[in-house]
């Protein structure tokens, strides 16, 4: 229950959003050090379908009273929820965690900081969002940085095609999720955020299964073992839930223009991570990289054009 009065609360609504956004971002930024350490303990098309199964189920149990509630407006956006859901939370996953089976978390972390640039040129293509000349160069700016993690930091490697096919995942699973997040604008908005997300987690389960068969027939199914369960859990928790949870909540008491900006974070935590759990080695083309996009990002939002 929220208090009756705004002010009684121990700290103020902005500094308990940057905290919940902050927490979300550093979920995030985990997922893809998650990915990497799930290689070769359960496959990618197992490890999503078990992620959202998991979700799903906690889902359905904390949330039954306002589905019940819900449902007559819940039916007619199912469909919608569960396009959405098998997109952005099925396809961008398993995008993600079989290109971690050939390229390294610190790349996965980098290359989701282009996810902001992607949206923006989405915006621009499909909703005619024309951009200014700071913007251009910002995203230009952004687009240098992904595409030297494309090449591994040596451009010689664009001009030849040599790219290695984890990073090549990762770009098409950036495509995915900035397509994904332009196609938000049309998610049901009278719905609680509990039902849609239900809804959404139902749809990338069913879009799971059918790669998790796919895998079996091809004979690289992976049934998950104990390091593998232990990132199904903590990917269904904290990636999942967790962070949807506070990033709703984030939006709620600060807005959406200014929330969207702590997706920046993604790339710092993840590099720290990778660097810290996994001991991997953080090379000076990667750090030129994170400065390409950080400043792309930052000119794009600094000067994209008011509502």
């Amino acid at each position: 229950m929220r208090p009756s009065n705004p002010t009684s609360l121990p700290i103020s609504p902005a500094i308990a959003a940057y905290g919940m956004l902050t927490l979300t971002t550093l979920f995030w930024g985990a997922n893809a050090v998650a990915g990497r350490m799930a290689s070769g303990h359960v496959s990618p098309g197992m490890l999503t379908m078990l992620r959202w199964l998991v979700a799903l189920i906690v889902l359905l149990a904390i949330s039954g009273p306002r589905l019940r509630d819900d449902w007559p407006k819940l039916r007619r956006a199912l469909p919608h929820l569960m396009v959405l859901g098998s997109l952005g939370f099925a396809l961008f996953n398993i995008l993600l965690y079989s290109a971690l089976n050939f390229t390294t978390a610190i790349n996965a972390a980098i290359a989701q900081g282009g996810m902001p640039v992607a949206i923006f040129l989405l915006n621009f293509l499909i909703f005619r969002m024309r951009p200014g000349i700071l913007q251009i160069v910002g995203l230009i700016l952004g687009l240098c940085g992904v595409a030297m993690v494309a090449a591994q930091g040596d451009p010689a490697n664009l001009a030849t095609l040599q790219i290695n096919r984890g990073d090549a995942l990762l770009l098409l699973a950036v495509l995915v999720y900035a397509s994904y997040t332009v196609a938000l604008r049309s998610k049901p908005a009278a719905l609680h955020w509990q039902s849609t997300m239900t809804g959404m987690s139902a749809g990338a389960l069913i879009a799971a299964i059918p790669y998790a068969f796919w895998e079996a027939a091809n004979g690289d199914l992976l049934m998950p073992d104990a390091t593998g369960w232990g990132v199904v859990l903590f990917a269904a928790i904290f990636p999942s839930i967790f962070s949807q949870s506070l990033y709703i909540r984030g939006n709620e008491l600060i807005g959406g223009n200014r929330a969207g900006l702590f997706i920046n974070l993604v790339p710092i935590w993840g590099t720290l991570l990778a660097v810290i759990v996994l001991g991997e080695t953080f090379e000076l083309w990667q750090a030129l990289s994170l400065g390409l996009i950080f400043s792309g990002i930052a000119l794009a939002e600094r000067f994209k054009p008011k509502t």
